[in-house]
């Protein structure tokens, strides 16, 4: 859900008129559109897209790409960020959790990995929209 809710904020951001549907995304990358009507209702849910329904509906982003941080994505939108069975809500207990301290590492490695991805942001992406463009088959503003 991850993969798919960046690649549809990276194919509306690079658009120049910051507008397209969810055909759009699905043609440019290949994927289920499906599967991506539910990654833009979660988007919209989050209130990082706007969506219009009808003829001339689409998605839009809600907020500038500056004020989109990556980690602030990814968390709502992963699933399981739980590294270890230990770590998931309800996870069944190991045999040496007791006195297992890998639990604390992962912990550490994981809040260290989303405090990377918080310092960026949707505008960090795709800071190179003219390169992006042409690989999603958007054309470039006349």
């Amino acid at each position: 859900h991850t993969d798919y809710a960046l690649r549809m904020l990276i194919y509306v951001a690079t658009r120049p008129d910051g507008v397209c549907t969810v055909n759009d995304v699905a043609e440019a990358y290949g994927l289920s559109r499906n599967h991506l009507l539910k990654v833009a209702q979660t988007l919209r849910d989050l209130g990082l897209v706007e969506t219009t329904r009808g003829r001339a509906g689409g998605i839009r982003l809600a907020k500038a790409p500056a004020d989109i941080p990556v980690g602030a994505l990814v968390r709502p939108t992963e699933e399981e960020l739980s590294l270890a069975e230990c770590m998931q809500a309800g996870g069944r207990a190991c045999a040496i959790s007791p006195a297992c301290r890998l639990k604390g590492m992962l912990h550490e490695a994981l809040a260290a990995f989303l405090a990377v991805l918080d310092k960026y942001t949707l505008e960090d992406i795709v800071r190179n929209r003219a390169a992006l463009g042409p690989l999603l088959g958007i054309a470039e503003a006349a």
